[in-house]
């Protein structure tokens, strides 16, 4: 009979060999051989830009013109939403503006395809379709007597597509309830006050998804060009190799294992760095070998923080500490956070920076990193919602204020207990007709919220500041009033995206009392 403490060790030697399976040279050997089938795809259509699905995604190309949030948890089978926080219509005006586009991601599981790109992405590029017809025919309704103005900017309203495309994997009974929620999603898009005019003025044929993995045979003497098809493609590279197994390579210096869809959870295995920083010192660090690689990241990340210090941008201490993992000496954790540097691609193929401080529309309120806060610190006043501090100009201290926000998932509400201070703060600064800077460690969730927070409370719906006038202690936001003021932050910061727990704070400060002081 096998004992408790033997039947331990076994699992305990299985989740040892696994650690070993999924260490970071693996992970950063199958990345960079990943990137390759992702190049030789993206010059197929050199012209279509490439857009990196966050965050996965974002490892697999040294360059993007764009990146992207597509969730594969909104195409979970009992899961299926279309999520207006995460509208991407900035792909949607791309992929006009270009004639399509390329999208990147992976996956873990085994599978050809993320569900983000088997069903959030064809239901998303569906309902926007619909959402663009509703649009033109009650134009063509008002505007009867000139009924070819639609004509000239692209097709009309007879022959746009509005069905589904799902590929073939996806059961009938799962497209089945996915064409039964068409129509509630379309009408949750119209409602939310999102800019389908901009869309549907841009965009000459409809938005259709295709699907390429590595498992995908393209004849290149036969591939089409994408301006002869009948509608607008968006194409969905999946990087990984679709194997459930991990694959043992072995060259003349080393062996390595293959992770399919490496670059998801990186938290958990980059220690510290970045796609950017990778793809810097790519060639170093593979030519490094496994023995030689935790090291060689050590030493990269920690002089890429002591540069980014020179230059005065946020570069916290980088903190070590051994690992669980039995292996050689030189095996340690670097426990920093990540930061992502997206890039964007102009239209001289140069990367340039998409990091940058997003200004929503004509209110003067800003949104950003701490890094980017650092830079401009004495531009604008700040709410710093990080959990480190810095200092601005030592004359002016009231225009700054340091409020260490958590996320929702280590402190369910550390947001709630500090939007009051953070609501008196903007109103202050706002009344004196200052620009509000609010960041956090990415510039994409918490800080999100916070300008929500402060959107709801003090503008309009117009989006004119009334100083909390249409705020009052009687009122109460609806979640779809919330959602449109969410909309419309995400036209100007395009790379927000706000957790469900922190949004869920808001709602429950804007609505649960505690909040009369403010608006006296």
């Amino acid at each position: 009979m096998e004992l408790p403490s033997e039947r331990l060790n076994i699992y305990k030697a299985s989740r040892t060999i696994k650690r070993k399976d999924n260490t970071l040279y693996n992970a950063l050997r199958s990345i960079y051989e990943d990137s390759i089938f992702v190049g030789e795809i993206s010059q197929i259509w050199p012209e279509l830009p490439l857009v990196g699905n966050l965050r996965c995604g974002l490892w697999y190309s040294r360059k993007f013109h764009s990146t992207c949030y597509f969730k594969s948890t909104d195409g979970h089978t009992n899961n299926l939403s279309f999520n207006t926080s995460r509208l991407n219509l900035h792909v949607a005006l791309l992929a006009a503006q270009r004639g399509g586009c390329m999208i990147v991601d992976s996956t873990r599981k085994g599978k050809r395809f993320p569900d983000s790109m088997s069903k959030t992405i064809p239901i998303w590029a569906c309902v926007l379709n619909r959402a663009i017809l509703n649009y033109r025919t009650r134009l063509n309704v008002q505007e009867s007597t000139n009924s070819n103005k639609l004509d000239s900017i692209g097709q009309g309203t007879c022959d746009w597509d509005c069905s589904i495309h799902l590929p073939l994997w996806v059961s009938a009974t799962e497209k089945a309830m996915i064409q039964n929620r068409l129509e509630t999603w379309t009408k949750e898009l119209e409602a939310s006050g999102a800019d389908i005019a901009s869309i549907a003025l841009s965009l000459r044929k409809p938005l259709r998804p295709l699907w390429i993995s590595q498992k995908t045979v393209i004849w290149l003497n036969e591939v089409p060009h994408y301006d002869s098809w009948d509608f607008t493609p968006i194409i969905l590279v999946s990087a990984s190799s679709s194997t459930g197994r991990l694959q043992h390579h072995t060259t003349s210096e080393f062996s390595w294992n293959y992770i399919a869809g490496a670059g998801d959870d990186e938290e958990s295995w980059a220690r510290g760095l970045s796609p950017d920083v990778f793809w810097k010192h790519a060639y170093d660090i593979i030519s490094s070998g496994p023995d030689s690689c935790n090291q060689m990241i050590a030493n990269i990340v920690e002089k890429d923080r002591v540069c980014r210090a020179q230059r005065g941008e946020y570069a916290p201490q980088v903190s070590v500490k051994p690992s669980k993992c039995p292996g050689s000496a030189n095996e340690f954790h670097l426990g920093s956070p990540t930061y992502l540097d997206n890039g964007t691609v102009a239209d001289d193929g140069k990367l340039i920076d998409n990091n940058v401080i997003s200004f929503l529309g004509s209110t003067n309120i800003a949104v950003g990193s701490i890094q980017l806060a650092m830079e401009v610190r004495t531009a604008y006043c700040i709410l710093n919602c990080d959990k480190e501090s810095f200092t601005i100009s030592p004359e002016n201290p009231e225009m700054y204020m340091h409020l260490p926000i958590l996320d929702s998932k280590f402190d369910r509400i550390s947001l709630l207990r500090n939007l009051p201070a953070a609501l008196d703060f903007a109103k202050t600064q706002l009344r004196k007709g200052k620009t509000l800077l609010v960041c956090c460690s990415n510039g994409e969730d918490i800080s999100i919220c916070i300008c929500l927070a402060i959107l709801a409370s003090f503008y309009d719906e117009a989006g004119n500041f009334d100083d909390g006038k249409s705020f009052s202690d009687e009122t109460r936001i609806t979640k779809l009033e919330l959602r449109k003021r969410l909309v419309f932050i995400c036209k100007y910061a395009v790379n927000a995206r706000p957790s469900r727990g922190n949004l869920k704070q808001v709602f429950c400060c804007l609505n649960g009392g505690g909040y009369t002081h403010l608006v006296s």
